[in-house]
């Protein structure tokens, strides 16, 4: 049997269309997160919700690769944008991935980078970025490529929108994507995070979080559908 593919999502609303399109199905528990393994469009896969925040992410990241042996992890959900072109409902496809509240720069480093580390930027795999970008295009998605910036904060002013794209060159920020990176890094497996932006991160997200997080998660459940299909 093939190795299946990972795809986590960090809250309810952003598995639930894939759950409802699963086949075979079961369950199993691990760390209290439920792993849900089947098929989804003839194609095996393990599909989970990680909670919200790295420490979440990473742990449920690794319990996927060492319990279920997935050989790449698509990660979906919401964001907040920072690239300034981008709108409500566009998606953000990672070239690569970084912590952005990692910060040691009383001790000299750079604001983002994990001392004593190889990189501390992770980079996603270049064909699962190609063929997300291609399904983009296929569902008539608006989307760029670009760096992921993740950290513990919900972002939500425009001065922290600013210094985030300015310092870092962010395309958008999250609260997962770079623990997901890091863990898949570290275990050499492929990934690639798909990110639809529910808000621009600057103070209205109580406006249009909750409207658009349905939007959002029928997008991601598209292009998720048509990589699948391709892989």
């Amino acid at each position: 049997m093939n190795q299946p593919t990972g795809i986590i999502g960090a809250m309810d609303e952003e598995i639930a269309l894939l759950l409802e399109r699963m086949e075979d199905s079961g369950s199993a528990v691990k760390a209290g997160i439920t792993y849900y393994t089947g098929r989804l469009l003839g194609k095996p896969v393990v599909v989970c919700k990680s909670g919200v925040g790295k420490v979440n992410a990473a742990v449920t990241t690794q319990i996927l690769l060492d319990t279920f042996g997935v050989n790449r992890v698509l990660f979906t959900g919401v964001a907040g944008a920072l690239h300034p072109e981008l709108e409500i409902g566009d998606i953000v496809i990672s070239e690569s991935c970084m912590q952005h509240d990692m910060d040691v720069t009383p001790l000299g480093y750079p604001k983002g980078v994990i001392p004593y580390q190889e990189t501390s930027v992770f980079k996603a795999d270049p064909p699962l970025t190609a063929l997300a970008e291609e399904a983009c295009r296929a569902l008539n998605c608006r989307y760029v490529t670009g760096l992921v910036l993740s950290g513990d904060q919900f972002i939500a002013s425009g001065e922290a929108v600013l210094q985030l794209r300015e310092e870092l060159g962010g395309a958008c920020a999250e609260m997962e994507g770079a623990a997901v990176g890091q863990v898949c890094f570290m275990n050499g497996v492929p990934f690639v995070i798909i990110r639809s932006m529910s808000d621009k991160a600057d103070g209205s997200a109580h406006l249009n979080y909750r409207d658009f997080t349905e939007t959002a998660a029928r997008n991601s459940c598209a292009i998720l559908e048509y990589m699948l299909q391709a892989l």
